[in-house]
């Protein structure tokens, strides 16, 4: 009943959400860039969508390769399909993470290695996320002036040295060692073992700086790959979004779709481009129509995760 009713919080946020949006733009500006989208740039972000999808599964392997997990590439591409199919339905990228998780988990049994993978994997998205964001934060607004974005500027900072202080912390021993010390307590007492795997796993990333570097390095052309999608959605629209805004802000509108309020983050999306685009002098009704067709990428270039999902339900069952 738990499950159900947060399920049904997080539609009516959604939609909630997308309500708000539509009411704070001009529907009717938005579906005339919808209706003057051009197909031929829809089809190439699509395209580039799909090979972003790629770049994040050699990232992926070098972080299993790290901890001794030799996995073919198909396979690994399968579960990660899988898992960007299940984000359209569950909340935020959490959901899908722990589709590929769980998938990856039952092919190597290895399963807080798994876990402790996907983990690393999306600390290490964020964090080149988040220096993307602070660079182009730094040439914006003391290169080319862009004072109204310093406090863009901060944010990034802020969360790029959140996301590396909580990553020294899980790859210490010693601390932990401390965070053991939790489990300890009665109430917590039974979740020992698994904390105990999991601290475990952590163990091989410790001195992985040469594997950890390249993670960081592929998921800088990752980023690339995004960036280039929701800049040739705009194109496809008038491109009144420069690369710059992209690369500053697309960051941002990751990490907060990140939050798990909604289902696949529908509605934050919806919200998110046209407030943060807004502050470079993007008309909200272009920032919408480019999330809208972002939702449309998502969901169509995940469709290959869903047959797979559906062709592996069959053979467990055959």
């Amino acid at each position: 009943m738990r499950d159900r009713l947060s399920t049904l919080l997080k539609i009516v946020i959604s939609l909630g959400l997308i309500a708000l949006a539509f009411v704070l733009v001009d529907v009717r500006q938005v579906g005339a860039q919808l209706a003057h989208a051009r197909p031929a740039l829809f089809l190439a972000a699509l395209a580039m969508y799909l090979l972003a999808i790629i770049v994040n599964g050699a990232k992926w392997q070098v972080l299993l390769r790290a901890q001794g997990i030799r996995i073919p590439f198909p396979a690994l591409l399968r579960f990660l399909f899988v898992g960007f199919f299940f984000n359209n339905f569950l909340p935020a990228n959490v959901g899908g993470d722990v589709m590929r998780g769980y998938g990856l988990a039952r092919y190597t049994d290895r399963t807080a290695d798994a876990a402790v993978s996907v983990i690393v994997d999306r600390v290490i998205g964020l964090m080149a996320y988040m220096a993307t964001a602070v660079t182009a934060a730094v040439v914006a607004v003391n290169l080319t002036g862009h004072g109204e974005l310093a406090q863009v500027e901060w944010i990034a900072m802020i969360a790029l040295g959140v996301l590396m202080l909580g990553f020294g912390v899980l790859l210490s021993r010693r601390l932990r060692s401390l965070i053991a010390r939790l489990f300890t307590w009665r109430w917590l007492k039974p979740m020992a073992p698994l904390w105990g795997r999991i601290s475990d796993a952590f163990n091989a990333y410790r001195f992985s700086y040469g594997p950890l570097t390249l993670a960081f390095g592929i998921a800088l052309v990752g980023i690339l790959c995004t960036t280039l999608v929701n800049w040739l959605l705009s194109q496809s629209m008038g491109g009144l979004m420069s690369l710059s805004a992209i690369f500053l802000f697309n960051p941002l509108i990751a990490l907060v779709l990140m939050i798990p309020i909604s289902i696949g983050g529908i509605g934050v999306s919806q919200t998110a481009y046209p407030f943060f685009f807004g502050l470079a002098g993007v008309p909200s009704g272009h920032a919408l129509a480019v999330s809208v067709l972002m939702q449309g990428i998502a969901l169509l270039g995940s469709l290959p995760g869903g047959l797979l999902w559906l062709q592996s339900r069959r053979t467990s069952r055959g």
